[in-house]
């Protein structure tokens, strides 16, 4: 790594921009955890079928690292970042947090908070706003915890415990590092008509390929005390936490296990970051030779989800052999926040009156049988959104869709965040053309949808069909555009 002695801080929010030369010295690092398991019964969020969790099979949690680039007294860079053992990020969760924490800490740019989810499906529903979601489920309204509970507990936690990572930051280092480890497969089966499908059948003779690339790498930031003792890390998996999607209990995932291996190898303090990198199109269920893998599991005495973890691990500690005397007290950290408007993907006639039918017959057999909601709620909201959307564009005809990205440089790695279920071909594009030695792409850095490339688009299929699309191909490409441009300013201003 070059020699930095002098940094410039850039902080970027909308079109306002402040630039000035600072020298950065040293690193300070505060980490903290906070309980977000929730009440217990709650609704589930992420099938289409109403799921009641009466049991907590691990608890859920938000991890936090604060950083800060100091010469002398003088704070020259921050940036708080916060991932978090749920689906996707609500804006309105978001907004609270930063105005809790703008009143319990005047002074500090919470424009540089960055939360984002590790996508388990086994966390609780998060929004029944009919008006700021689309995808909304029939929760009973006695006997279950409150979507209005969960947002109280989760944003004052949260919020408590940034305050409590940024108040207890001392003097440390940082280094970064690789390897690789198959966690994901692509999802989206290939037929010989043109045709794909998410989770489709790969034992027949129509079968023709999966859609797309997987990324097996695992790319992490060890963080460090003055006294050399390892804090915390940030791993970036480009595969969502979607091993126990199904049940109904709740439960954090793969990351749940990794966290538990990683503590008692590094310390119990240890506070652990998972990043899901670019993976709308990834999960961790196989498509193909499940059969020779399952043997495999059974033959070692491991299930899936220990055996997800134990790679995960395994590249960690090669990792840190590798790296752990490569760390670094003088480092550039600069923080970049930008607001998108990206083009929405429109929706076609045809795209319209199939919704509307799916909606309607929907809703006319929740008329018949009351009790069908539980299954088909969800599914009618969906697609009746694509109706109010297509009734939007009859007057505003070029829509957009404002989002919000980050990119932070540290050292000779960058983060950059998108909100979006980011199909792994983008996240390759951003990585190929980065300027940075290490690019972690971090996706759910909000209230995410899919975001499919023109391909996926092509073949159809859930993920890849209008009803799950905010913003399409076009969209895509753009927000892989701005998000190099603000790469490569980071690295324009310290050369």
């Amino acid at each position: 790594m070059k020699s930095m002695r002098a940094v410039k801080a850039i902080f970027v929010f909308g079109c306002m921009l402040c630039i000035f030369s600072v020298e950065a010295t040293e690193l300070y690092i505060g980490k903290a955890t906070a309980d977000i398991t929730p009440k217990l019964p709650v609704a589930l969020m992420g099938q289409f079928e109403l799921r009641i969790a009466n049991k907590a099979e691990t608890p859920l949690s938000a991890n936090i690292i604060a950083l800060e680039s100091r010469n002398g007294s003088q704070s020259v860079g921050a940036t708080i970042m916060v991932s978090c053992d749920l689906v996707f990020i609500p804006a309105d969760y978001l907004q609270k947090i930063r105005t809790e924490v703008s009143r319990r800490l005047p002074g500090f740019d919470v424009n540089n908070i960055i939360l984002n989810a590790t996508h388990t499906h086994t966390a609780p529903v998060l929004e029944d706003d009919p008006d700021k979601v689309s995808f909304q489920y029939k929760i009973p309204k006695e006997g279950v915890s409150q979507v209005s509970e969960y947002f109280q507990l989760f944003t004052q936690r949260v919020s408590e415990a940034i305050v409590k990572a940024w108040k207890s930051r001392s003097a440390g280092s940082v280094t970064w590092g690789q390897n690789r480890a198959a966690i994901a497969y692509n999802r989206r089966a290939v037929y010989a008509d043109g045709t794909a499908v998410m989770y489709g059948n790969t034992n027949t003779p129509e079968f023709l390929s999966l859609e797309g690339y997987e990324d097996h790498d695992v790319n992490t930031l060890f963080f460090w005390n003055n006294h050399k003792k390892l804090i915390a890390m940030s791993i970036n998996v480009a595969c969502p936490a979607q091993e126990v999607e199904g049940r109904s209990e709740v439960n954090a995932d793969y990351w749940h296990l990794v966290r538990v291996a990683l503590q008692k190898k590094y310390g119990a303090g240890l506070c652990v970051l998972g990043w899901i990198g670019a993976a709308g199109d990834q999960s961790p269920h196989a498509m193909y030779r499940k059969k020779a893998e399952e043997r495999m599991r059974k033959l070692s005495n491991t299930n899936r989800m220990e055996d997800i973890a134990q790679r995960i691990v395994w590249a960690i500690d090669k990792t840190h052999e590798a790296v752990k005397n490569d760390a670094h007290s003088n480092v550039p950290l600069i923080h970049k926040v930008k607001k998108l408007l990206l083009p929405m993907r429109i929706i076609t006639t045809e795209e319209y009156k199939n919704s509307m039918k799916v909606r309607d017959d929907a809703a006319a057999q929740i008329a018949k049988d009351p009790k069908m909601a539980d299954r088909l709620h969800a599914k009618m909201t969906w697609f009746g959104d694509v109706v109010k959307r297509y009734e939007r564009q009859m007057t505003d005809t070029r829509p957009t869709y404002e989002t919000e990205i980050h990119v932070v440089r540290i050292g000779d790695v960058v983060i950059c965040t998108n909100q979006f279920e980011l199909f792994t071909d983008y996240g390759i594009r951003i990585q190929a053309r980065s300027k940075a030695l290490q690019t972690f792409v971090i996706q759910l850095a909000g209230a995410g949808t899919y975001l499919p490339t023109s391909k996926a688009v092509a073949g159809g299929g859930y993920s890849a069909v209008c009803q799950s699309n905010a913003v399409g191909p076009e969209g895509g490409q753009q927000l892989v555009e701005h998000t190099l441009a603000l790469i490569d300013e980071l690295w324009k201003e310290t050369e």
